[in-house]
C-alpha cells in the first residue's frame, strides 16, 4: 500500500528502535529521567526557548500551552481552518473554561490584523465580554497545504501581540519543514512566538510525543496542566530516545519529503479531471481537487485504495496527500498513474 494519509504515519528508524532498547531511565514526573531530560534541554535549543517540556501528543501540547496562558473565561483567537480549532476537541473550552474565537483563515495560512483586530471589544473594561487573552498561528499551515508563514508577517503579528499586551503561541508542529523549506533556522521561526509546539511524530518518524517549549516558568506550569490531563509518563526515556534521534539525524531529511511533493503534484498536474496547483506545494502536503464527470471524493478514494494507494479527504472538496520518509520517488510515480488510470476509467 501507497500510503499518502499522513506523515504520522511514518515509523521508527533502526536507530530509533537501538536508542529505545538501550534508554538510561528514571521517572520522569519527578523528573529524573536522563534520557527525557537530554531531549527536553535539546528540543529547547533547537527552537531557541529556555525551557522545554515533553509530551504525549501535539493535541495535548497545545491544550497545555493554552490552558497556561488564558484564564477561565478568556478567549483565544484561533484561525477557523487552524488545527487547534478543527481537531483538538475543543478540550480548551471543556478542561479550561476558554472560549475560542475564530478568525478568518487566508490562503497563505494567515490571519488578518484587522480580523484580529475586530476580536478585541471596544471597552476592555466592559464586564459583558470575554477578553483575548492569546493568538495561536500555525506554521506550517495544514489546512493551507503546508504553507509557511513569512518571517515578515510573524514580526508583524508579534508587534501587534504585544500593541495589546497578549501573547502568540505556535503551532509548530512541523516547524522543521518551515525551516527546511525557507532556510531559516526554526529558533528564527520561534522567536515571534512566546511559546511553541511541535511533533516528534509526523516526518521526523519518531513514534510518539511531541514537545511544548516556552520561557522556564511557563513550562513549569504546563508540568502541571501535563499532569493534570495525564500525561505524566514516568520512564519516558523510551521514546525519548527516539525523540533525540529525530532532533539529531531526521530534520534535514525533510528536503526529500519536499521534493517527493513537488514530484507528486507536477505529476497530478498532467492528469485531465485533476486541479492542483504545483507552485502553492511548498513542504510535503499537496491539495488537489477531483474534477473529472462521474467522479466524486468518496469514490476516487475508494477506487485509488483498491489499487493500492491511500489519500485522505480534506474538506471544501479537496483530497489531502502527504508525503514522508516511507515513501519513495518511485511510490510517488506509481501513485500519479494510479490516479491517471482511476480517472480515465470513470470518463
Amino acid at each position: 500500500m501507497i500510503e499518502m494519509r499522513s506523515d504520522t504515519f511514518t515509523l521508527p528508524t533502526e536507530q530509533m528502535v537501538s536508542a529505545m532498547t538501550q534508554a538510561v531511565l528514571g521517572d520522569d514526573v519527578y523528573g529524573e529521567d536522563p534520557t527525557a531530560n537530554r531531549l527536553e534541554e535539546l528540543a529547547a535549543k533547537s527552537v531557541g526557548k529556555p525551557a522545554a517540556c515533553l509530551m504525549p501528543s501535539g493535541t495535548m501540547a497545545n491544550l497545555a500551552a493554552l490552558l497556561v496562558h488564558v484564564p477561565r473565561g478568556g478567549k483565544v483567537l484561533v484561525g477557523n481552518e487552524s488545527d487547534i480549532y478543527l481537531y483538538e476537541a475543543g478540550g480548551a473550552s471543556v478542561c479550561g473554561g476558554v472560549v475560542y474565537e475564530p478568525i478568518p483563515t487566508r490562503p497563505d495560512g494567515t490571519l488578518a490584523l484587522d480580523d484580529l483586530a475586530a476580536a478585541f471589544p471596544p471597552d476592555p473594561d466592559d464586564p459583558q465580554f470575554a477578553l483575548p487573552g492569546l493568538i495561536c498561528v500555525e506554521n506550517t499551515h495544514n489546512r493551507m497545504g503546508g504553507r509557511v508563514l513569512s518571517q515578515a508577517y510573524l514580526a508583524e503579528l508579534r508587534r501587534f501581540a504585544t500593541g495589546h499586551g497578549i501573547p502568540v503561541h505556535m503551532d509548530g508542529a512541523r516547524i522543521f519543514n518551515a525551516a527546511v523549506a525557507t532556510g531559516v533556522p526554526a529558533e528564527q521561526i520561534a522567536a515571534h512566538a512566546d511559546s511553541i509546539q511541535f511533533c516528534l511524530s509526523k516526518g521526523l518518524s519518531a513514534p510518539i510525543g511531541s514537545i511544548l517549549a516556552g520561557e522556564a516558568d511557563f513550562i513549569e506550569k504546563a508540568r502541571r496542566i501535563r499532569k493534570m490531563l495525564g500525561g505524566g509518563m514516568r520512564q519516558a526515556g523510551v521514546f525519548a530516545a527516539a525523540g533525540l534521534v529525530a532532533l539529531t539525524s531526521m530534520i534535514d531529511r525533510l528536503a526529500e519529503d519536499h521534493q517527493r511533493a513537488a514530484q507528486l503534484a507536477a505529476g497530478l498536474a498532467e492528469v485531465d479531471g485533476i486541479d492542483v496547483d504545483p507552485g502553492s506545494v511548498t513542504t510535503n502536503i499537496v491539495l488537489f481537487r477531483v474534477t473529472a464527470n462521474g467522479l466524486d471524493d468518496d469514490r476516487f478514494l475508494h477506487a485509488i485504495k483498491q489499487r493500492g494507494l491511500v489519500m485522505g479527504e480534506f474538506g471544501h472538496g479537496r483530497i489531502r496527500a502527504v508525503t514522508h520518509r516511507g515513501l519513495s520517488a518511485a511510490d510517488v510515480s506509481a501513485a500519479v498513474a494510479i490516479v491517471a488510470d482511476v480517472v480515465r476509467e470513470a470518463s
